[in-house]
């Protein structure tokens, strides 16, 4: 079978985790990869991620890695989707790393001879932050989200919960 990239997305509560999540499933011929970037906790983000464990049921095997994504998606047989490329790109932020280690990593995992969906949020509609970080992360976010659709076989845009393909 043919390995197959595609990339979900979407503004914040979209819908674009769940219609990755079905294409994920539907595309797989064997019990998907679910890789869990988050990282950071408080009490709205642990109901957050709540929500999403009870979506996705037992119909994936659940990896968490906020940070090593080539490494965790290199030792994989089955399709894997990140959820999602924007915690992920947070984390790195948080953690010191600058556009090129995250660009140089997301270039390994496009590599990969492997199935992978990507879900990232769409924040190239708003407004221009006030503060330096914020607008740093949607600069960064920015360019990954086109490195990752030109390499990707399909894209879907969605809204109000419509995935529209796009590429």
């Amino acid at each position: 079978m043919k390995t197959k990239k595609a990339l979900f997305i979407g503004g914040i509560k979209s819908g674009k985790s769940l219609n990755a999540e079905m294409y994920t499933l539907k595309n797989s011929a064997l019990k998907p990869v679910y890789l869990a970037t988050s990282e950071f906790m408080d009490g709205e983000m642990q109901r957050r991620v709540d929500e999403h464990k009870l979506q996705r049921s037992e119909e994936f095997e659940t990896i968490e890695e906020p940070l090593k994504l080539y490494e965790a998606i290199l030792k994989q047989n089955s399709t894997v989707l990140i959820e999602c490329v924007s915690m992920w790109i947070n984390n790195m932020l948080y953690h010191g790393y600058v556009f090129s280690d995250m660009k140089r990593e997301l270039e390994r995992v496009l590599a990969l001879d492997k199935s992978i969906v990507f879900v990232l949020n769409d924040v190239g509609c708003g407004i221009i932050p006030d503060n330096a970080l914020a607008r740093e992360f949607i600069d960064v976010s920015g360019k990954l989200s086109q490195l990752i659709a030109s390499s990707c076989d399909e894209v879907y845009h969605t809204i109000a919960g419509i995935p529209v393909r796009i590429k």
